[in-house]
């Protein structure tokens, strides 16, 4: 839908800390009113929503950036986060699913309480918010009141390198991830001409618990092109997505080519830290 740089607004999942803060920034800084979503982080997604509605200070709108929040495990809690979003930002234009589930099984230890729980997250709940949205903007159509010339709007769904290269660690991450991927094509076709869904699929981006800081710059640097994605790659290509009308049904690969090497396991298994449990 057409609206100006000041009037547009994204839904971040994940948005308080890390990767989803990153990508907040970013779309703020290019002019996007930002919805920060949370599980448990508060003051963390309230700090995030501060930092965005700064970079904001000369939007003329009341509401700028706030926090919303919302466990994605729960089916009802996320049938309503998107209405919630609309109410207070009076429109949502595009949302980005950034936030995953990502706990350790394997094939041996799979069992269907982890594959569900990751499911329900990553998957299911970026499905329903793909869902929310496409009626969000088919009701926005009908309004009289809207005498604008009508753009589709856009899904996002961060993906992953290793569906391209895959290995068998976290197992039912990975299968939540692949159906992920496999909705981007459903939604793209089921939901068009309102709205375009498109995939992001980062390589090693951020460290974690796993990884010392040298293990994880020699990790960083395996990659035909000597570096995989920085959190600012990542979050460029999301701005692209989400303002490129001509993309849909497609997954973008952010990862210095890091899908066209071998890995037999994941990168944060690849370090000297014994394994640890995910909360």
């Amino acid at each position: 839908m057409t609206a100006t740089a000041s009037s547009r607004v994204v839904l971040v999942t994940g948005s308080a800390l890390r990767l989803g803060r990153e990508i907040a920034l970013a779309l703020a800084g290019a002019g996007w009113r930002v919805a920060v979503h949370y599980r448990g982080s508060a003051a963390d997604a309230e700090q995030t929503a501060a930092d965005c509605a700064a970079l904001l200070a000369a939007d003329p709108a009341s509401v700028k950036s706030a926090a919303f929040a919302c466990d994605l495990n729960d089916e009802e809690a996320v049938r309503r986060l998107l209405p919630q979003v609309a109410a207070q930002f009076g429109r949502v234009d595009a949302v980005v699913n950034n936030a995953s589930t990502f706990e350790f099984d394997d094939a041996a230890s799979f069992g269907y309480a982890a594959m569900e729980k990751h499911l329900r997250s990553n998957t299911g709940a970026a499905i329903l918010l793909a869902q929310a949205l496409h009626t969000h903007l088919l009701e926005r159509q009908s309004d009289p009141a809207e005498n604008t010339e009508h753009q589709p709007g856009c899904v996002v769904n961060l993906l992953d390198q290793k569906l391209w290269n895959p290995n068998p660690d976290f197992f039912s991450y990975t299968l939540s991830k692949a159906a992920l991927e496999a909705a981007n094509t459903l939604l793209a076709q089921a939901l068009a001409p309102v709205l375009r869904v498109v995939g992001v699929a980062p390589g090693l981006t951020l460290t974690s618990h796993l990884l010392s800081a040298e293990e994880f710059a020699a990790l960083h640097r395996l990659s035909p092109l000597g570096r995989s994605s920085t959190p600012a790659d990542v979050a460029s290509t999301v701005r692209f997505a989400l303002e490129n009308q001509s993309i849909t049904g497609t997954t973008l690969l952010v990862d210095g080519g890091q899908h066209l090497m071998k890995f037999s396991r994941d990168f944060s298994l690849m370090g000297s830290s014994p394994l640890k449990p995910l909360d």
